[in-house]
This record gives C-alpha cells, sequence and structure tokens, in this order.
C-alpha cells in the first residue's frame, strides 16, 4: 500500500494578519517533510471562493514550489479543475508538461469540475453539463500533452485550432490521470474513463470494499473506454489521520479539525452563502459543544478501535482492512480546521517510524502481481480507445504571419 499527504489548505476564522502565509508554509513544510520520511505522494485539491473550507486556489504554485523543495515524493494535482470556464485546456496541458518537467516527472493529474453553487455559479458553470465539460476537457488536455502538434477542437463547451501545446511531459504518454469520486456512481464513471479513483469520501472498510469492486470489475469490462494515452488503474482513499502513543492525546489534537472538515463541505453545498460573510468555525463549536472527552471515553472502552486517529496500532488495524478492500493508496487527511503544524508533524514522523515500513515493504510484490493481472484487460480497452488521429505534415494548417510580407519588406528596406 502508497501513502499520501493530502492539502486543501483549510483556514477558519477568524483570520488574523500572517495566517494564510503561516498556513502555506507550514503546508510546504509538511510536503517537505514526508518527502524525507519516504510517503509517496502529495495532493493538492483546486477550490475557488469557498471561505474557511479551501484557500488552494492555484495549486499549480503550490505544487511547483513544493517539487523545487522535494526530490521523490510525487506531487498530484488532486485535482485540478479542467471545465473550460475555470482554466482553458491548453493552458492546464502547459502547466502540466512544465510542472512534470520541475519535478523530473513526479506529477499526478487528478481532473475535477467543482460541486458548489460558489464555484460553478462563480464561473458561469451550467452544473447539469459540469460532468460532460470536465470529461471533454480532460480527454483534450491528455490529446495536446502527447500530440505533436494537437489538431484542433470544436464543440460546444471550447474550440482551439490547431497549435503546438509545449512544453511536452517527461513521463510518457503523459502523468497519470485521476478522478475524483464521492460516490459508487463517479467510481463507475472513472473506471469507465480508465483513470485513477481519488475517492474523497471517508469510509468504511465495507463501502471501500464495494468501491474496489465496482472499479475494477469495470476496468476488466468492455465499459472501460479510456480517456487518456495510457490507463491509470488506482483506487486511493482519504482516511482521518491524527497519530499518538496516547489514543486520547490522538483524539484531542485531531478529531476536532477533521470533524470540521466535513461540516464546512457540508455547509458550503447545503447551505445559502454570503461571500466574505461566514462564521463557520464559530457555528460549528456552537452546535458540537464540548464533544471531545466523551469521545476519548467512548474510544477507551472499545474492545476493537480501528482508526487512522488513535495510537500506531490502531492505524495498522485501520489500515489492513482498507488493504483487504483493495485500496491502493491512502491519503492522510491532517491538515484540518485548527489541528496545530506541530502536532502534524509529530504524527508524520510517528506514522513513518511505526506504521508505514511493513506496508511500504509489500509494495513492490503486490504492484507486479497487479500489473501481470491486469495487462490483458488494459491491452483490450486501449484497443476501444477512440484515438484523436495525429495530422500528415500535409494536413497541418499554415498559420499565416501577423503583419504582410510587404509591409515587412519595406520596413527592413528602410532601416
Amino acid at each position: 500500500m502508497k501513502f499520501g499527504v493530502f492539502y486543501e489548505l483549510q483556514l477558519p476564522k477568524p483570520w488574523l494578519p500572517g495566517d494564510e502565509e503561516r498556513l502555506f508554509h507550514e503546508a510546504l513544510d509538511q510536503v517537505v517533510l514526508a518527502d524525507k520520511l519516504g510517503f509517496d505522494h502529495a495532493w493538492e485539491v483546486e477550490h475557488h471562493f469557498l471561505d474557511e473550507y479551501s484557500h488552494s486556489s492555484a495549486p499549480e504554485v503550490f505544487l511547483a514550489a513544493a517539487a523545487a523543495r522535494t526530490k521523490n515524493i510525487r506531487v498530484g494535482h488532486g485535482i485540478r479543475q479542467v471545465i473550460p470556464n475555470y482554466n482553458h485546456p491548453a493552458r492546464t496541458a502547459e502547466g502540466l508538461a512544465t510542472l512534470d518537467i520541475i519535478s523530473h516527472g513526479r506529477l499526478d493529474f487528478g481532473i475535477g469540475e467543482g460541486a458548489t453553487r460558489l464555484e460553478l455559479g462563480g464561473f458561469h458553470i451550467p452544473a447539469k453539463e459540469k460532468r460532460a465539460m470536465a470529461i471533454e476537457a480532460g480527454e483534450q488536455i491528455a490529446n495536446m500533452m502527447v500530440l505533436d502538434p494537437y489538431p484542433g477542437f470544436e464543440s460546444q463547451y471550447f474550440s482551439m485550432p490547431c497549435r503546438n501545446v509545449l512544453p511536452k511531459p517527461v513521463q510518457k504518454p503523459h502523468p497519470p490521470m485521476w478522478m475524483a469520486c464521492t460516490n459508487r456512481d463517479t467510481i463507475k464513471v472513472a473506471a469507465q474513463l480508465g483513470v485513477g479513483a481519488l475517492a474523497f469520501s471517508f469510509l468504511n472498510p465495507e463501502e471501500a470494499h464495494a468501491w474496489s469492486e465496482i472499479y475494477y470489475g469495470i476496468i476488466k469490462s468492455e465499459q472501460c473506454k479510456p480517456i487518456g494515452h495510457t490507463i491509470n488503474a488506482n483506487i486511493a482513499m482519504v482516511s482521518n489521520f491524527s497519530l499518538h502513543n496516547d489514543r486520547a492525546e490522538a483524539i484531542r489534537r485531531g478529531h476536532e479539525g477533521f470533524e470540521f472538515f466535513g461540516y464546512a463541505l457540508n455547509a458550503l453545498v447545503a447551505h445559502d452563502t454570503v461571500p466574505g460573510r461566514t462564521n463557520m468555525w464559530g457555528e460549528y463549536l456552537e452546535k458540537r459543544g464540548d464533544r471531545t472527552e466523551e469521545m476519548v471515553r467512548a474510544a477507551a472502552l472499545a474492545e476493537n478501535y480501528a482508526s487512522g486517529i488513535g495510537t500506531p496500532d490502531d492505524m495498522r488495524k485501520h489500515l489492513r482492512a482498507f488493504q483487504a478492500s483493495g485500496i491502493d493508496q491512502v491519503i492522510l487527511m491532517q491538515q484540518a480546521g485548527r489541528n496545530k503544524h506541530e502536532h502534524i508533524c509529530e504524527a508524520l514522523e510517528l506514522f513513518a517510524a511505526e506504521v508505514m515500513p511493513e506496508f511500504k515493504a509489500e509494495v513492490a510484490a503486490r504492484e507486479e502481481r497487479k500489473a501481470r493481472e491486469l495487462a490483458p484487460f488494459i491491452e483490450a480497452a486501449l484497443a476501444r480507445k477512440n484515438w484523436m488521429k495525429p495530422l500528415e505534415d500535409h494536413e497541418i494548417p499554415l498559420v499565416k504571419a501577423s503583419v504582410a510580407k510587404a509591409q515587412v519588406n519595406q520596413t527592413s528596406a528602410a532601416e
């Protein structure tokens, strides 16, 4: 099993001077630490206008800074908003390839569409069409990173003429593609598209097993028709995370922030919002009351406690259950609410020292078995793909100069 860290750059109010700067730089320090400790992935989301939930509106900048400070950890858009209203596909392709070069081929590319009215309305995106827009854009972004030149494209959602989109990525044919998944329906879509599933829902092992069976069942079926030039058959599952040798202390340090993460997301999706005037943290604390010690007592009495918030043994049981469910990567959700930077770093270090090694030791053999098992299904799926036809040299359209030749000649003679 592989492991990642995940960032929304969440910042509850009140916002004090310097809070945003501190938040960003602490997160970068955590990625650097995760790299040194041997974590596999660092994921950064893209959101817009979501007060108190996410300040990560320019993940390409954050990930570039992370890539420049690290050596081995893979940096991932988890996800990039690919609908043209957010980011033109050519600009996304250029940014991805540049980041892949800067990171020496360590980039993963998750596609997303946005879910809240704040984001969709802010960029005038029709909610009923957002998935079709995102899938179309994702496929064309992959084509742009591979084809030389890109033949051009025209649809109701975006169009562009033939151009050579540069630079080209280090990873061939392009960085691994993923998709954000929040329910069984989106798991099915990810498998049908041949992309990895970034499961941004907090599931129990039984439901995770169901998702895994659905996903890999479709990967092996004729329903899989990839949008990329290769298939990335993987499921990454987000988990709560706060680790300490004392279970009670782990709960005190991490559960409140994790709980607020879910509260804030639900508030943005289900409640009306006045931009710039939210009070989510205050409302959450008022509704929650003093539940921490109650949870500590309940956890102490539990006979079989398996959770990402607890001791190394608690985490080990938690991960074994997900591993048995067929999950390929667990992404640790640690930066949330008002969780403290020093506590996050201590938890990462404890995880790397006492939990991660036994799981990492099993990765190579598991990946080899999985590759052998899936190889014929991936070959068959790629054969079903509708490939964009590259242009022959005589088919590439001439792009006329901006200035007439006669005018250029006259200017040269005058000089």
